[in-house]
Parts: C-alpha cells; structure tokens; sequence
C-alpha cells in the first residue's frame, strides 16, 4: 500500500482558518456503512443520533504553549517546538534553524533564560532549559503557560490570537502534555454536553498525549517503510470499566477522534487483549500504526474531523470505515463546501460492514 492511494485534491479556502462563534456550530457529515446515503447534519444534533447507554470517549490532555523562539551565540534565529516534557525542566524538541546546532550550544531565548542542546534523538534535541530569575523558577511546565505560544497547526496561515489560547482547547482538557489538540473534542461545548447526559449518554476519558510528530508528513511512499511517531497514552482502569459495562449492557463505544482509537487499539494490544477480547488499563508509549487491513476492535463508532490527504490520521479512518467508504465521503465534503482540519467541521463514522 501507498502513501498515494491517499491523495486527495482539497480547494484551499476549504482549510479553516478560526474557528466558528460556537464550538457545536459546526456542521456534522454522518456516513452510515454503504450502500446507505451520507446525511448532513450538525454537531448538535448528535445527542439525538446517540442511544442511553452509549459511552463516548474523549482525550482529555490538554495542550501546552510548546513554541518558543530565541538565537545562537551566533545570532542565528532558532524556533523552537516541544515535542515533550521530561524531568529537571528538560524537553524533546524540534528546532527552526539555518545549522544544526552541536551539544553545548546554548540558545538565548526570547522570553528569558537559555535552552542547552544535549544532544539528538533522530529529527529532536534533547534541551536543558536554565530559567533561574525567571518567573515560575525552574518549573518548565508553569513558565511554558506564560513564555510560550500555541502551536497551531502549519495549514492555519495565521499568528495565534487570544481566542486561539481557549478555543484550541478542549473544555474538559486537564491532563497537560499535548502540542496539538485532539481537534474532534473541540466540537462540545457544555450545553451540548449536558444534552447528551440528560440523553442518558455517559462519558469516559483517555489521555494521549499528541505530539510533535503528527505535523510531520508521512515522507516514504510505501507504507511499510514508515516508522510511526512515538506518544504517551494512558487508558485507566475506570475507562476499561466503563467499556466493559457499556458492551455487556448492549451499548456502543463511540470514540471522539482518532487520538482514543489510538489509545484503545494500543492497549487492546499492549495489554494482551489481543488473545482474550478483554481490554486492559495500559500506560506507556505507542507507535501503532492502523491502516487498512488492521481490523479496529475497541469502539463501534467514531467522530472525527477532515484530515490532511495522505496523513495518517486519513489511513487510521480509512482502516475503520474502508478506503472507498471514506474518500466517497470527502468528496461529498467538498462538493457541499465542509470546512477541513483542525478548526473544520466532523464527521460520525460506523465501521465498513
């Protein structure tokens, strides 16, 4: 299989560069398995598409100010994106910049302190930030909220604004670690939230923490030649209970992006359910990578957004609800003018028969 099988031709004034007034404003492509006909929607439909009892799982991390910007001893401007956070005000970044720069090198930053260069793991550096006398002190995590900016996505040609610092945020984000928002969770707000409680609809939580690497093309063109970016997951055992009493009850598991298929599909794996159909709480890091042909077992139903053409968050969704399935879908997207990526419109999946 080819990184080309999964190109597709979008208008770019399809690209959403805001978002909308309202999170549940967006519009809602549901795309039921063929033959039956796609239905346009809104999002806030979606509590009357949804049956009591049925589970939906969010990504509940919540993103950090990861972009940060300063110079070589050179004068050399450096831009710098975490990719994570480590113990003793240390990260793993990616780094803007004309030469790469050699263990020891320090970069003086913007907002005050230094960043030292470790050394290189692949295409990140390993940092050591020294912000003593800075505000905070030596807590990356607490200066990051008032030195850093928001890494939006680079398909938004636009600086990051005011709004942006909420607006990229899911309202029920808590687990800090992502440098990119599972964007299907930006739809709910808290009045459609308590439609779909009053529904009778419960809710659960993962965490996975989006990295630096969904940005990165995928940059091989047969597949089984890539190597997936590694990111942190967490399914807890409250989550694996949830599941277990929705099936048993007959209810269905509707993940809220790609980010929770990843997180399941990763601990059915890790956790051994592979050999006996039982979830199991996993924590740890994953590279999975799910394109057709991978048989996607732990949620019956998926929301999502539009994503990039030959990404592989479009090979994850192809896998669920089949390659043609899909596409058929994103064409029907574009003649009817959705609004694509992060700050665009969804979609509600059901798997290919």
């Amino acid at each position: 299989m080819k990184k080309s099988d999964f190109h597709y031709e979008l208008p770019p004034e399809l690209i959403a560069q805001a978002p909308l007034a309202e999170r549940s404003a967006s519009r809602l492509l549901r795309v039921p398995p063929a033959p039956a006909a796609f239905e346009d929607g809104a999002f806030a439909d979606l509590p009357d598409l949804l049956a009591p009892g049925d589970l939906l799982v969010f990504n509940d991390t919540r993103v950090i100010p990861a972009r940060l910007f300063g110079h070589k001893s050179s004068g050399g401007r450096v831009e710098i994106l975490i990719e994570r956070l480590l113990a003793g005000a240390r990260a793993r970044a990616q780094l803007g910049v004309s030469k790469s720069p050699k263990p020891g090198a320090r970069i003086a930053l913007d907002a005050g302190g230094e960043a030292e260069v470790l050394g290189r793991e692949g295409e990140f550096y390993l940092l050591q930030f020294h912000l003593g006398g800075q505000p905070h002190g030596d807590s990356l995590e607490s200066w990051l909220l008032h030195a850093g900016r928001l890494p939006l996505p680079p398909y938004i040609q636009r600086e990051p604004g005011h709004d942006d610092a909420e607006r990229y945020q899911t309202v029920f984000a808590r687990e800090v670690g992502a440098v990119a928002a599972p964007t299907a969770g930006l739809h709910f707000d808290e009045p459609l939230l308590q439609r779909l409680r009053e529904r009778g609809v419960e809710f659960g939580h993962v965490t996975l923490h989006v990295g630096a690497g969904t940005f990165q093309p995928v940059r091989v063109d047969s597949l089984d030649q890539h190597v997936m970016h590694s990111e942190w997951l967490n399914v807890g055992a409250g989550l694996v209970e949830q599941v277990r009493r929705t099936r048993a009850a007959g209810g269905r598991v509707i993940a809220v992006g790609t980010t929770v298929v990843r997180a399941l599909e990763s601990a059915w794996r890790q956790s051994g359910a592979m050999r006996d159909g039982e979830l199991q709480p996993y924590a740890g890091e994953t590279r999975l990578f799910i394109l057709p042909g991978y048989k996607i077992r732990s949620v019956d139903a998926m929301i999502t957004n539009f994503h990039l053409p030959e990404s592989t968050l479009l090979m994850m969704v192809s896998a669920f609800a089949g390659q043609q399935r899909v596409f058929e879908a994103y064409a029907h997207a574009i003649a009817q003018r959705y609004r694509f990526f992060s700050y665009g419109d969804a979609m509600l999946l059901w798997p290919q028969a």
